[in-house]
């Protein structure tokens, strides 16, 4: 099995590049959204700026991977993207959703897009516990679909209370080094 690791170019799956007018779509939950710092702070917005390319802000705060399932379609539709960026699951883990499911929601999201000759990025939500990691089931589809994945940068981020707004939800400066963190994943993978 490979291992698929962020930050390292050569193991990183590579992107078609995007072009300067290509949409991307940040789809995801509270984390994307960019609960706990304004608008202009979330990382989509950030990373508009990191990368030069447009990053439609599509999170919905408290969402489930089943919910964001359903809602996909539209959001694609309606944005018409070269690549989306999904970053789901914490809610699920706080309400405590089996992993299967979990699993089996995101693998949906994934083909859905891929399907539609989308470019996919994977972000990795760390699971609520004392010592906080992305559950497997994150890597586990990264290898599986071959797409680029990034699964430490939340965990570092809601690991440090001066990058956090609450116990969940990074604050601005935490936004960034989201952000920042999936800039560089996108160079490694040739998209930007």
């Amino acid at each position: 099995m490979a291992v698929v690791l962020a930050g390292c170019s050569a193991k990183v799956p590579k992107l078609p590049l995007l072009a300067v007018d290509d949409v991307i779509v940040a789809f995801g939950d509270s984390l994307t959204y960019g609960s706990g710092a304004k608008a202009q702070e979330s990382y989509p917005a950030v990373l508009a700026q990191l990368i030069n390319r447009k990053v439609v802000r599509a999170g919905v705060p408290g969402e489930l991977t089943a919910q964001g399932l359903a809602r996909l379609p539209a959001v694609i539709e309606e944005h018409n993207p070269r690549l989306v960026i999904v970053c789901l699951g914490g809610n699920d883990m706080l309400r405590r959703v089996n992993e299967a499911e979990i699993k089996h929601n995101l693998r949906a999201i994934i083909v859905d897009i891929r399907a539609r000759d989308i470019a996919v990025v994977l972000v990795g939500v760390p699971k609520p516990a004392l010592i906080m990691s992305a559950p497997e089931l994150y890597a586990d589809l990264a290898t599986e679909f071959g797409i680029p994945y990034e699964g430490n940068i939340v965990t570092s981020v809601l690991y440090r209370s001066e990058y956090k707004s609450d116990s969940i939800h990074p604050n601005a400066q935490g936004y960034r080094k989201m952000a920042e963190a999936i800039a560089e994943l996108l160079r490694n993978s040739g998209a930007v």
